[in-house]
């Protein structure tokens, strides 16, 4: 049984929950080598591969033999634009290539679910009511991020949906990500130090990554905080 901390929109601590097992709560054989075969595919991916220099083919210039083979008492020429001359071609030429590697699904979520059991496990994550902001204030952010997440460290924060208001409020924050919930990764997971969600964001966690795909609600234990309620 993993619990996670719960707060208000103010930054107050209101419950303890549970956290869904079969989310955060997971064990695989090898966990190591799953997260450095899924993260090392995932940064893999990200590569354009879009770099390119020019080789003799793509070099300008005049493709005449410089001038004849023999008497002349010069080592061998070619044309000018071959790679031992000046604003020649290079000789093996980097060309586009694509870095893709397909992940498959099953285990990119397997990976996904090891390294929240990591965070969960160590306490390191914290869900909060709401975080809908009228409008963007990177003040409220910091003031909300430093109540519930005093210690340092890069945070990571889930939110349910495309929240341009939240986002904006806490991107100018220093080692702070965002997220939604449906497109988590194992990668931005283990580069975050401690994870803070909504709600909302832990249902849709629980509803995309549960197992059997099925959708897991957490389960409010009630804690000695005066304002403590069951969700």
């Amino acid at each position: 049984m993993v619990k996670a901390l719960k707060f208000n929109a103010q930054g107050e601590k209101i419950a303890e929950i549970e956290l869904p097992s079969g989310v955060f709560d997971v064990d695989v054989n090898s966990p190591k080598v799953l997260l450095h075969e899924v993260v090392t595919m995932f940064l893999g991916n990200q590569r354009q591969g879009t770099v390119q220099k020019k080789n003799r083919a793509m070099t300008a210039g005049s493709t005449r033999k410089l001038f004849k083979q023999k008497g002349t008492g010069n080592a061998r020429q070619g044309s000018r634009r071959t790679p031992i001359r000046v604003h020649g071609g290079r000789a093996f030429a980097i060309l586009p290539k694509d870095w893709y590697r397909p992940i498959p699904r099953t285990k990119k979520r397997m990976a996904l679910k090891v390294a929240l059991t990591d965070r969960a496990r160590d306490g390191r994550i914290f869900i909060v009511e709401d975080l809908d902001f009228a409008s963007p204030s990177t003040k409220q952010a910091l003031d909300l991020l430093v109540k519930i997440i005093p210690d340092k460290g890069r945070k990571l924060v889930i939110t349910e949906g495309h929240k341009v208001e939240t986002v904006r409020s806490f991107n100018n924050l220093p080692d702070v990500m965002t997220d939604r919930a449906d497109s988590l990764h194992a990668y931005e997971v283990l580069k975050s130090s401690y994870i803070l969600m909504t709600q909302s964001a832990l249902d849709k966690v629980a509803e995309v990554f549960g197992s059997n795909g099925s959708r897991h609600s957490a389960r409010a234990m009630e804690t000695s905080a005066p304002q403590a309620e069951e969700v």
